[in-house]
């Protein structure tokens, strides 16, 4: 295994993997002035792919699996990793990477959407943990304590940002199944001493003949289990529905999943959602279709792409069957109106913890295939948090937009060790084959859930340990006390799931003196309205969620405090001591890297990464005694604030500071305050020079970095760039590069 850096900087993609070849020799030649050693490991898409497939390629061409290294690394105490935003790959981003692996001589096979033989079956296995949330449950071995720097909620209060005006005759609303879906089937128990050890789930079909799923399930001791299906019918009938209203209404259709981190079940959703809308195209040519191998789950872009085989006469004919259903059914959302990709082209491009959140701060508007903005049907097929948003947007109607300059905030203490609740089902989802039952039985033999199922159904099973679930109670009773703000548990007794977890949240808070602590326990529609309720009127609350809300919130709340979840800490404290620290969300990253492209422009904004940094070098400060870690981090945080006192954040306009310039500006600001300062005599004499040297040359280095913008850039690809050309793209100004080496 690799040795471990004092600070591990993960490698990742798009725009976090090219500021990052502009900040990391800042980082470096800093951390030098309190020996601390910076290091990098690659968890990016391209990386994970290569790692799998050694076999393949040559002995230049292969890298080690840094992901499973790192996932030993974080049940180490002392492990200290910064965490940038990765992609979480859909199947058709997935096919993209590939493709271009194999362009550049990489000879790794191509993803298997309906294997047939066994060699095709251990390939689609391999890439399985490639997909979706491959890195987060991994990495993520301890919960979260996610809020927004002081920094930044106080420079967003200084300068709002824009938000649009909300009207209580406003048409957008969420649509949401009642029954059929997972929240109305879940089933959840907690395991008893007798069932510890290995389980499996096992499909009887109507016959009764049992088949294994999956077996060799590790249960452990108060483990919570829970699980659930969807009615494939009652699924199909709502969407019906909901498209026929959205038509009635006159306002866009809008379908909202989380396709990239649910990367079994809502990619399936997302597919039935397809059909149904096009459903007299993919009825009409459904045999044409079968001989494609056209996927619905993989949305109108495979589609489009694959009847371009066909004879144009034919092809003619299938779009024009396609304009048809456009026609005869409601405007669709769009990702982009100009280039014609609505929601239903690729899963991933509509992600709903950010997708919501961005509609609600723009007074309930999507764009419609016309360019204008209009009221929208949110379409959340599953009924377990399509509450949050409705609430939202209720409150949205009834008192109008938030006003950021006044707004309170609300951190989030998350439940996510251990791969728990819904993002660790991933290997536990299928689709039934047929009639019958789906059901976990035990190391005793007994069956622990069982489901009837019909044959298309989409049925789950998810866990959530009993260690985590301690901590967690742990971590949100800390973080109510550190605060001084009411902190909820969104827990609804009437979900089975919860309901196992309210027990054990009324044990473990006796562990802990609570006496002079507001602590409430709310279903989510509830707590949206009383953490809504009180930010409007400037006040705080702390809520401590599951694994699926701490990202939905984590979103919703910082784009209406501060305009955007990116500029989010995420401090996970690992249960086995050491410290995870995540930057913030990638959604904006493939925009910013086609501008960069094309005009050499990188409006990426770093700061999630330098508060991120703060917290790590804090961490290894208190950990190893490193002193001047903590100067380190005093003045990075006085060099933050100053960068936004003085607006130094990216700009999205060529020709004007970007995500380099940024770095640029923070180096300076950091460097100043070190010399500044009189705690430590030797750091002050080591930036003395270097913060001279940046203010001095500051109109050069600027106008250097600056004048790099306008022409395109070659990268040299886009999962898989050339590191020789992104780090002469990133570091264009020679003055720079000689002053920080």
């Amino acid at each position: 295994m690799t040795t471990p850096a004092d600070i591990i900087y993960t490698k990742v993609d798009e725009a976090p993997e090219l500021a990052s070849a502009s900040f990391l020799p800042i980082i470096r030649k800093f951390a030098e002035a309190a020996n601390i050693t910076v290091g990098t490991m690659d968890i990016s898409l391209a990386g994970r792919i290569i790692a799998n497939f050694p076999e393949n390629l040559t002995p230049e061409q292969r890298q080690p699996d840094h992901l499973a290294e790192l996932g030993l690394m974080v049940n180490e105490p002392g492990t200290n990793v910064i965490k940038l935003p990765n992609i979480s790959a859909s199947v058709p981003q997935l096919n993209a990477a590939i493709r271009e692996l194999q362009e550049k001589g990489y000879d790794i096979p191509s993803y298997p959407d309906n294997p047939q033989s066994e060699e095709e079956k251990r390939i689609k296995a391999t890439y399985s943990i490639v997909l979706g949330s491959a890195v987060n449950p991994v990495l993520r071995q301890g919960n979260s304590d996610r809020r927004a720097p002081k920094a930044v909620k106080e420079y967003a209060k200084a300068n709002p940002h824009r938000m649009g005006a909300w009207n209580k005759g406003s048409k957008t609303h969420v649509a949401t199944m009642g029954a059929g879906d997972f929240r109305s089937n879940e089933k959840s128990t907690t395991i008893s001493i007798g069932d510890v050890g290995p389980a499996r789930i096992e499909y009887v079909s109507s016959s009764g003949i049992a088949t294994v799923l999956k077996d060799d399930l590790r249960l452990t001791d108060g483990e919570i289990i829970d699980a659930t299906k969807m009615s494939v019918t009652a699924l199909r009938s709502f969407l019906k529905e909901q498209i026929a209203e959205a038509k009635d209404q006159g306002i866009l259709f809008s379908l909202h999943l989380k396709a990239t981190m649910m990367k079994v079940a809502d990619p399936i959703i997302f597919g039935h959602t397809v059909s149904v809308f096009f459903e007299d195209v993919f009825q009409k040519y459904s045999a044409v279709f079968n001989e494609l191998d056209i996927d619905p789950n993989f949305g109108l872009v495979d589609l489009e792409e694959k009847i371009q085989s066909l004879p144009v006469e034919k092809r003619s004919q299938i779009n024009a069957d396609i304009v048809s259903c456009l026609e005869a059914g409601p405007d669709l959302y769009m990702v982009n109106s100009d280039r014609g990709i609505s929601n239903l082209h690729v899963s991933s491009d509509t992600i709903i913890d950010a997708s919501m959140p961005a509609l609600i701060r723009g007074g309930g508007k999507g764009w419609g295939p016309d360019g204008e903005e209009a009221d929208c049907k949110c379409v959340i097929p599953d009924s377990s948090y399509a509450a949050v948003y409705a609430e939202t947007i209720n409150f949205c109607k009834e008192h109008g937009a938030f006003d950021p300059s006044e707004m309170g905030t609300v951190p989030n203490v998350g439940l996510m060790a251990d791969k728990a609740e819904e993002y660790g089902s991933h290997p536990q989802t299928f689709t039934a084959p047929g009639a019958g039952k789906i059901r976990v039985v035990g190391a005793s033999g007994s069956t622990l859930l069982e489901h009837d199922v019909e044959e298309g159904d989409i049925w789950r099973m998810c866990m959530t340990k009993d260690e985590p679930i301690r901590d967690w109670v742990k971590l949100g009773v800390s973080r109510a006390r550190a605060t001084g703000a009411p902190a909820v548990f969104w827990l609804n007794k009437d979900r089975a799931h919860d309901a196992e977890l309210i027990r054990k949240v009324a044990i473990y808070l006796k562990d802990h003196d609570i006496s002079d602590l507001e602590l409430h326990t709310m279903a989510p529609a509830e707590a949206t309205r009383y953490s809504l309720e009180r930010m409007k009127k400037g006040q705080d609350t702390v809520s401590v969620t599951g694994n699926v809300l701490r990202d939905y919130l984590t979103d919703l709340f910082p784009i209406l405090e501060v305009g955007t979840s990116a500029k989010m800490l995420s401090i996970v404290p690992l249960m086995k001591g050491g410290g995870l620290f995540e930057t913030g969300a990638g959604g904006s990253a493939p925009k910013h890297v086609q501008q960069m492209m094309e005009e050499g422009h990188l409006r990426w904004d770093s700061l999630g990464e330098f508060c991120a940094l703060g917290a790590s070098l804090e961490l290894l400060s208190d950990q190893r005694g490193n002193a001047k870690a903590a100067v380190l981090a005093d003045a990075l945080d006085k060099a933050i604030g100053r960068l936004l006192d003085e607006n130094k954040s990216p700009s999205r306009k060529v020709g004007e500071l970007d995500n380099r310039g940024s770095h640029f500006y923070l180096a300076l600001y950091w460097a100043r305050c070190l010399a500044e300062q009189n705690i430590d005599a030797d750091i002050k004499a080591y930036f003395g020079p270097l913060a001279s040297a940046l203010a001095d040359n500051e109109a050069q280095i600027i106008g250097e970095l600056n004048g790099a913008q306008g022409p395109s850039v070659d990268l040299g690809g886009y999962y898989y760039t050339s590191q020789a050309a992104v780090s002469r793209i990133m570091r264009p100004s020679a003055t720079l590069n000689s002053i920080i080496g």
